[in-house]
C-alpha cells in the first residue's frame, strides 16, 4: 500500500505543479530537485490501515541534517486536496486489484535510479550501506551490498 500511497501522491504533486524534478525515495518521500517535499506516514491497527499524507504547500519546516522543499504556495490546500484523493483512490483500487509486482514496477519508473548509493537506518545504531537494486514484489527495499550479497529491507529510513 505504500507504493500505492506514494504513486498517488507523486500523480497529485505533478498534476497540482508540473515539472518541477520530482522523484519517490524508498519508503515514503516525495522529492523535489532532491530535496524532501512530501512524506507518507502509514499506520496499521488490526485490519486497516490509516495513511497520512503530508506536504509542504506553502513552506517547509527546517530539518537539522535534511534538505528540504516547498511548493511556495503554488496551489492551493483546496486545490490540492481533491487531487490527491483522486488519485489515491485510482490507485488504491489498482492495488486491490493488481499485482503487487506491478505497482512496483511503476513505483521504480519514478524513483531514484538503480544503482543510487543508498545508506539505511534500520534500526537504533544499525546502518547498512549500499547500491539500490530495485524493490522486491511486496516493495521492499533490494541492497546490494559491497561483497556482492543482497539485503532485502522492509523498514528503515534511507539517506541517499
Amino acid at each position: 500500500m505504500s507504493l500505492a500511497a506514494g504513486l498517488a501522491l507523486i500523480e497529485a504533486i505533478d498534476v497540482a505543479v508540473p515539472d518541477q524534478g520530482l522523484m519517490l525515495k524508498w519508503p515514503n518521500d516525495v522529492l523535489m530537485l532532491g530535496k524532501k517535499v512530501a512524506g507518507i506516514l502509514l499506520e496499521r491497527s488490526g485490519d486497516r490501515v490509516a495513511v497520512g499524507f503530508g506536504v509542504n504547500l506553502a513552506s517547509a519546516p527546517q530539518v537539522p541534517g535534511r534538505m528540504v522543499a516547498a511548493l511556495n504556495a503554488q496551489v492551493e490546500p483546496q486545490a490540492f486536496a481533491p487531487l490527491l484523493a483522486g488519485s489515491f483512490a485510482r490507485l488504491l483500487q489498482l492495488w486491490r486489484q493488481s499485482q503487487p509486482c506491478l505497482l512496483a514496477q511503476a513505483w521504480l519508473a519514478r524513483a531514484h535510479p538503480l544503482g543510487t548509493r543508498l545508506t539505511v537506518h534500520a534500526s537504533a545504531g544499525e546502518s547498512l550501506s549500499g547500491r539500490f537494486d530495485g524493490l522486491e514484489a511486496d516493495g521492499a527495499l533490494r541492497l546490494a551490498l559491497g561483497d556482492g550479497s543482497i539485503s532485502v529491507v522492509h523498514a528503515g529510513d534511507v539517506l541517499l
